[in-house]
């Protein structure tokens, strides 16, 4: 039977895609070459990083629930200044919440002690421009008016802890909201 992946019906008529040429040699040359400097090499120990979430993780899920418990309601991934988006916000108290992850902003606890491999230097400059970008997101965010609530993975691990971490956000709503 004929493939009709990527094929077309015109006028009853199958129509096969264009076939692009390849250079001959080009796939093995890519791949005996060095990658270039300053790029990202795979690595088995680095395969659970690999289709991590940005958005919508479990310990953001987590503090959700836990804030929702309270009765707080809220709006996930508001702009609140230029180039500064929170995890949620709670708008009638003016209140944006970021949920940072250990690995990637460098938690002080369990954030990375000292990288090795291939790509450690790409991590190290990774990690400190995520810290520049959290210090500046919750400056911009303060500066138009918001609460900011910075909030670890590791603080909403346990059940107990993200209502701890929960506790937190409701303690930064003002008990009239705006």
């Amino acid at each position: 039977m004929r493939s009709t992946v990527g094929c077309r019906i015109m006028g009853g008529v199958w129509h096969a895609p264009p076939q692009v040429p390849r250079l001959k040699g080009a796939r093995t040359m890519a791949r005996d070459s060095a990658p270039p400097a300053g790029s990202w090499t795979r690595t088995e120990a680095g395969s659970h990083l690999r289709g991590r979430r940005s958005r919508d993780t479990r310990p953001e899920g987590a503090l959700r629930h836990a804030v929702h418990r309270l009765g707080l309601r809220y709006r996930l991934q508001r702009r609140v200044a230029p180039r500064c988006t929170a995890d949620f916000v709670l708008p009638p108290h003016h209140v944006a919440v970021f949920v940072d992850g250990c690995f990637r902003h460098g938690c002080p606890v369990h954030g990375p002690k000292a990288l090795r491999g291939p790509n450690a230097s790409l991590w190290t400059a990774k990690i400190e421009t995520n810290r520049a970008r959290d210090l500046r997101n919750t400056e911009a965010a303060t500066d138009a008016g918001w609460s900011v609530v910075r909030i670890w993975e590791c603080e909403v691990r346990s059940s107990v802890s993200a209502e701890q971490a929960a506790l937190r956000v409701a303690a930064a709503c003002p008990s009239e909201p705006d």
